[in-house]
């Protein structure tokens, strides 16, 4: 079974900045999913190889969960099977997936305040600087 890639220093300590994490996580990406209209592939699996330090497999099961559990219930029964996600990983997501009901809100009512132009233009921004992250970022 696949462990968080967070390191376990202290216990409690360490589970609480794993957990407000993944509640970070999932309001950043409930935010942008409300200002760009996008989800786990461009925001959340990112985040979780680039700060958590997921493998790509774990930080795309993990992503599955989060957003996907009633319709991508066979997804993420595979990345289980495949032994690439574990309980700690569903877990994992289904807190992502709670941030994200704030910040979906928040991020669509301030995506309403701006003009079509600057709103498709932070977009391309965004995509960018993932890309170029993702690009140099560590290989796990």
């Amino acid at each position: 079974m696949n462990r968080l890639a967070v390191k376990r220093s202290s216990g409690k300590e360490q589970g609480m900045l794993q957990t407000t994490s993944l509640i970070g996580i999932g309001i950043l990406a409930g935010i942008l999913a409300g200002f760009f209209g996008i989800g786990g592939g461009i925001l959340i699996v990112p985040f979780l190889v680039l700060i958590l330090g997921f493998s790509q497999h774990t930080a795309n099961g993990t992503s599955l969960v989060a957003l996907l559990a009633p319709v991508g219930i066979f997804g993420i029964i595979e990345y289980y099977k495949a032994g690439k996600i574990g309980i700690e990983n569903i877990k994992a997501g289904l807190i992502i997936a709670a941030g994200m009901l704030a910040g979906v809100y928040l991020g669509s009512r301030g995506a309403l305040t701006l003009s079509s132009t600057v709103l498709r233009k932070l977009f391309a921004v965004f995509l960018l600087l993932v890309a170029v992250k993702m690009w140099f970022g560590n290989s796990r």
